[in-house]
C-alpha cells in the first residue's frame, strides 16, 4: 500500500467512515496519532455476524415493533430465530431504504416501479429517522470493535470521542438535499452534537471518488496512469452503479475529466428480474408460493456463482418430494437455463459498457469495485467488452472494503482537486426587457415594471455554472443581483433559489422553454442587515421612492458539498457574510 506521511496534527483524532449500502453496509477507521503514519483499517466484526463467512459487511435491514423501536438490526435481522419472532410479533421489516433517498429523476428502466413496490416505512418513522437508527448501529458497532483492541479503553475513547471526524459515502447521483438529510440523521443518531461545530465534523464523499482513493491507496495505479492516462472507477453496488473518470495532474493530484454518473442498476435489480421471471414462469404451478425462497437462494448463491451462459443453474428450495416436470423442478430444485440467468444481468452490464463506450477515448483503465464486482459473470462481460476497445479492467481483491476504506483516505489524503459539473445551475431573474431581441419581443405581453421604473421580463434563467464545467475546490462562481423594496427593512434578509436544469439543451434562456426539466436545488438565505446600513432611498421620475441593494452571490461547486456566501460593497470594500443553504424537504 501507499506509504503516508506521519500525521502532523497536535492531538489524536479518529476518522470513521460509514458506507451505508442498499443491501449491505460497511465501516472503516483510522486513528490519527501525532507523528504516526496513518493506517486505514476495517471494522470486520458486527454483532451477531457469522465470523466464518469472511464478509466485512453487514445487512442493511431493520426490524421495528409497532411503537417504532428497533428490535433487530444488521446481521441479527437475518437470523432464522429473528424472522420467526418477527412473524409472531408482527414487526415491520425495513430494507432497501437507501433507495428512498434518491433524487427526483434518478430511476427509469423499471426502477421506479420496483421502488414504489418497496413496503412503506412504519407509520411512526421517517426515512431520516430510519437512517439515523442505522447510523447509530454502525457507530456503536465501530466503537465496540475499536475499543476491544485498546488497553484502558474508556480512557482511550474519552481521548477521541469529541474529535471524531465522520465521513459518509453516497452515490454519485446524491446531492445537497440528500447530504442535508444524512447530516440530520447523523445528529439524531448522536454521532455529533446539534451545533455548527458538531455538524462540521460530518463530511461527504461520493462512492466513485471513494473508489478512486481506495485504488490509489492500494497502489493499483500503473505508471501510465500516474503519467496522465485516464481511468474510470466503476462502483457496482447493491442499488446503484456509480461511474467516475479521472486523470492524474500531479504526483498526488487527480481531477475529473467528465461529469460523474449514477445509474440505479445495482445487483439488487438482478435479483428482482429473477423474481419477476420466476413469478411469471411458475404462475400456473403449485410451487409459485415458493418463489420468495427461490429468490433468497438465488440472491445468496446463484447470482454470485454464475459463470457461463451454457451452465444449468440449480436453485434448491424444497425437499425430495417436490417435483414438477413441466417447470424443471425435481427433488426440491428448480433448474434455470444459463441464457435466462444471463438475461437478468444484461441491463446492468449494458449500463456499464455504454458508459465505457462513451468515455473510451479518455480512459485506458477501468477499476471495478463494490459488492456487485464480486460477480464473476459481471466481471467477465465487462472485461470482454473493454478488451475489444483496448481498455484494461482491474478488479481489486477486496472489492467489498473499497468504498469505506476509500472514504477514510478521502479525508486523510484528499487526492481530487477538481470536479466536473453535472448540470446547468442558475437562478430565476426578472431580466431587463430588450425589444430588439426576438426572444424578448415574443414575450412582450409578459412585461412588468420594477420599482425603479425599468421594464423587465420575468422567469428568465440566469446561468451561474454551465454543465460540464471543470471546477476546482477553491473556484468561486459569482453573479451580481439587484434587490428592490419599498422599505429598507425588507432588504435585511435576502433569499434566492438555485435551480438545476436536467434537460438536454446546451443553452436555455427561459424557464418555460423546458419547465419539466427544471427543479429547485436549494434556497440560499443570508442576513444582509449589515449591508443595508447607510442605504439611502432612491427616487423614481414620478416621485415615488424605493430602496435597492446591489449584492453578489458567491457559490462554491467544486467541493464534495455545496457552499455559498453573499458579498456586497461597503465604502469601496467588498464585504462577505455567510449564507445558509436550505434544501426543501418536499
Amino acid at each position: 500500500m501507499v506509504k503516508r506521511k506521519p500525521y502532523s496534527g497536535s492531538c489524536r483524532k479518529l476518522v470513521l467512515a460509514f458506507d451505508v449500502g442498499t443491501t449491505f453496509s460497511g465501516a472503516s477507521y483510522c486513528v490519527l496519532d501525532p507523528g504516526e503514519e496513518p493506517k486505514i483499517k476495517n471494522i470486520v466484526k458486527f454483532p451477531y455476524q457469522d465470523p466464518t463467512n469472511g464478509s466485512t459487511k453487514v445487512p442493511s435491514i431493520i426490524w421495528y415493533n409497532a411503537e417504532g423501536k428497533v428490535e433487530a438490526i444488521g446481521a441479527q435481522a437475518v437470523l432464522d430465530a429473528t424472522i420467526k419472532k418477527a412473524e409472531v410479533q408482527q414487526w415491520s421489516k425495513v430494507e432497501w431504504f437507501k433507495l428512498l433517498l434518491r433524487p427526483k429523476g434518478l430511476g427509469g428502466d423499471g426502477v421506479d416501479a420496483f421502488i414504489q413496490s418497496i413496503p412503506p416505512l412504519p407509520a411512526c418513522k421517517t426515512i431520516v429517522e430510519v437512517l439515523a437508527d442505522y447510523l447509530r448501529f454502525l457507530f456503536q458497532s465501530a466503537k465496540a470493535y475499536i475499543e476491544k483492541s485498546r488497553p484502558n479503553k474508556e480512557v482511550w475513547w474519552n481521548s477521541v470521542k469529541s474529535r471524531i471526524e465522520f465521513v459518509l459515502t453516497h452515490p454519485n447521483g446524491w446531492e445537497g438535499k440528500q447530504q442535508s438529510q444524512m447530516r440530520e440523521a447523523a445528529v439524531i443518531a448522536e454521532l455529533v452534537p446539534d451545533e455548527q461545530a458538531g455538524e462540521e465534523r460530518i463530511h461527504f464523499v461520493t462512492e466513485g471518488e471513494a473508489g478512486l482513493h481506495y485504488c490509489i491507496g492500494e497502489d493499483l495505479l500503473t505508471e501510465a496512469v500516474k503519467g496522465g492516462d485516464g481511468i474510470m472507477v466503476v462502483d457496482a453496488g447493491g442499488g446503484t452503479i456509480d461511474v467516475s473518470c479521472y486523470k492524474a495532474t500531479g504526483p498526488e493530484s487527480f481531477e475529473e475529466v467528465s461529469a460523474s454518473q449514477c445509474k440505479v442498476q445495482g445487483s439488487l435489480f438482478v435479483t428482482q428480474r429473477a423474481r419477476f421471471h420466476l413469478e411469471v414462469y411458475l404462475q400456473n404451478s403449485k410451487f409459485v408460493r415458493h418463489v420468495p425462497c427461490m429468490v433468497k437462494k438465488f440472491d445468496e448463491r446463484t447470482k454470485h456463482n454464475f459463470r457461463a451462459i451454457d451452465d444449468l443453474c440449480v436453485i434448491q428450495f424444497g425437499g425430495t418430494s417436490d417435483k414438477d416436470e413441466r417447470h424443471n423442478i425435481d427433488s426440491g430444485q428448480i433448474i434455470l437455463q444459463g441464457n435466462v440467468v444471463a438475461s437478468f444481468f444484461q441491463p446492468s452490464i449494458e449500463c456499464i459498457t455504454r458508459i465505457i463506450e462513451a468515455q473510451k477515448d479518455r480512459i485506458r483503465t477501468v477499476f471495478l469495485v463494490g459488492g456487485f464486482a464480486a460477480s464473476e459473470w459481471l466481471d467477465e462481460q465487462v472485461k470482454k467488452y473493454a478488451e475489444e476497445v483496448g481498455i484494461d479492467v482491474c478488479v481489486p481483491d477486496s472489492v467489498n472494503e473499497a468504498i469505506a476504506n476509500g472514504a477514510v483516505s478521502f479525508f486523510i489524503d484528499h487526492f481530487v482537486s477538481a470536479r466536473v459539473s453535472k448540470f446547468q445551475y442558475g437562478t430565476v431573474v426578472n431580466t431587463l426587457y430588450l425589444p430588439y431581441k426576438s426572444s424578448h419581443f415574443q414575450r412582450r405581453d409578459k412585461r412588468c415594471i420594477d420599482l425603479s421604473g425599468k421594464i423587465r421580463l420575468p422567469h428568465a434563467f440566469d446561468v451561474i455554472l454551465p454543465k460540464d464545467t471543470r471546477v476546482t475546490e477553491e473556484q468561486e462562481f459569482q453573479e451580481k443581483y439587484n434587490c428592490q423594496a419599498r422599505t429598507i427593512d425588507s432588504l435585511e434578509n435576502i433569499q434566492t433559489r438555485v435551480l438545476r436544469y436536467r434537460g438536454m439543451r446546451d443553452t436555455i434562456e427561459w424557464i418555460s422553454e423546458d419547465i419539466d426539466n427544471f427543479e429547485v436545488m436549494c434556497r440560499i438565505e443570508a442576513d444582509t442587515s449589515i449591508a443595508t446600513q447607510g442605504l439611502l432611498p432612491r427616487r423614481r421620475s414620478d416621485g415615488q421612492t424605493y430602496y435597492a441593494l446591489d449584492f453578489k452571490i458567491a457559490l462554491l461547486f467544486g467541493l464534495t458539498e455545496f457552499k455559498a456566501q453573499i458579498c456586497w460593497t461597503e465604502n469601496g470594500e467588498e464585504k462577505r457574510g455567510p449564507a445558509r443553504v436550505i434544501y426543501s424537504t418536499e
